[in-house]
């Protein structure tokens, strides 16, 4: 594992890098004239100190620039997908290999004790959460991160999304993060998710037997090869769990979770309850 934390952090200066020097090439190399920084400027509507801090791997990367770079250049989405994968090695190193294996997953499936996975959360829910982890963060980095952590959601729009199958404990519904319009946003979020073919949303009553998993949230991903790997995060740490035996365990406590939980349909018919009560 250290050997690959360590490549890992080798990624996030070349990703960056690689924007920085594929927006540099674009600029001088550019037909029928090369650009000047002001110039591409006035083209991308964007300042020159922008382009400058891009050129030198400096700041964040603007939400809407990438595009824009892509039309100017040609570039078919060059830019857009070096910008992404600079985000992606933003997080911090223990979550990297595991936004790594949810992109290339067939399936996920994702137990709950506490708060609405990443995956299925909504603006102001994800603000809210990213905000009480990091209260010292300003506005702009906390901006970043949520759009970051959003711009994860974007596999399920893939032309073949993974088979995703998720528990939440009852508390995750009912527990109010933030005020209650964000708590009606992030329940009609979870509703309209449920609705696609791929996706199945559960709910575990609060009177549910004692099990396995009872304090521990988990995520199993499914790569194309058809191995299962088990991801598990409590406070500032996680791990991959690649041990068989320790992941077939796992499996089973999952299993029982599914046939514990509330059907899909009544689980929808549960959340919206909740949505009312707000």
């Amino acid at each position: 594992m250290e050997s690959e934390q360590d490549t890992g952090a080798g990624d996030v200066v070349s990703a960056r890098d690689r924007f920085a020097e594929a927006l540099r090439d674009a600029r001088e190399l550019h037909v029928p004239r090369q650009l000047s920084q002001t110039d591409l400027a006035r083209i991308a509507r964007t300042s020159r100190s922008t382009i400058s801090r891009l050129e030198n791997s400096k700041g964040p990367i603007p939400q809407e620039l990438p595009a824009t770079l892509d039309r100017v250049f040609g570039t078919d989405g060059v830019f857009r997908r070096l910008s992404e994968e600079a985000a992606s090695q933003a997080f911090p190193e223990l979550y990297r290999r595991r936004m790594t294996l949810e992109r290339e997953a067939v399936a996920i499936w994702e137990w709950s004790p506490s708060i609405v996975p990443g995956l299925l959360q909504s603006h102001g829910y994800a603000r809210e959460i990213l905000r009480a982890g990091d209260p010292r963060a300003g506005k702009d980095e906390l901006t970043a991160s949520v759009r970051t952590r959003l711009a994860r959601q974007d596999l399920f729009r893939a032309a073949t999304p993974p088979d995703f199958r998720v528990v939440l404990c009852e508390s995750v519904v009912r527990r109010r993060i933030g005020s209650p319009d964000v708590m009606r946003e992030q329940l009609m979020t979870l509703l309209s998710h449920g609705q696609r073919p791929t996706t199945r949303i559960q709910i575990l009553p609060l009177d549910a037997e004692a099990h396995l998993l009872v304090n521990t949230p988990i995520t199993f991903l499914t790569a194309p090869t058809h191995m299962t790997l088990l991801y598990v995060e409590s406070y500032h740490t996680a791990g991959i769990v690649e041990d068989l035996e320790r992941i077939r365990e796992a499996k089973r406590a999952f299993d029982d979770l599914m046939g514990e939980a509330l059907s899909a349909r009544d689980s929808a018919d549960f959340i919206r309850a909740r949505m009312e009560e707000w």
